[in-house]
């Protein structure tokens, strides 16, 4: 067990930390699919559901509301489908995450 230390962590160490939590996730990815989200979603949804993350094969996508988490839910298909130009990195499905109103 890792005791805590009053000493500062080298930047090295915290970036090692990071990147092996992150591993399973693509950030190079999110940027082509936000530049072709209102092509496949169409207007009103881009302007009010977002593209986070890919994690695992699985777009996060924060939705205002549950009927938008339904929305992006039952347009699933049609949405991966039009990320198909991105191959093998392509989200192979989604999942809606309701922003909280603070």
């Amino acid at each position: 067990m890792r005791r805590f230390s009053d000493q500062p962590e080298g930047i090295g160490d915290i970036l090692n930390t990071l990147a092996s939590r992150m591993k399973k996730v693509d950030l190079r990815i999110i940027d082509e699919i936000r530049n072709l989200w209102p092509t496949v979603v169409g207007e009103v949804l881009a302007e009010r559901c977002r593209p986070e993350l890919v994690k695992n094969g699985v777009l996060l996508i924060s939705v205002p509301s549950g009927a938008y988490a339904q929305r992006i839910l039952e347009d699933q298909d049609v949405i991966l489908a039009g990320f198909s130009s991105l191959g093998g990195r392509a989200p192979v499905s989604l999942r809606p995450l309701i922003e909280s109103s603070l």
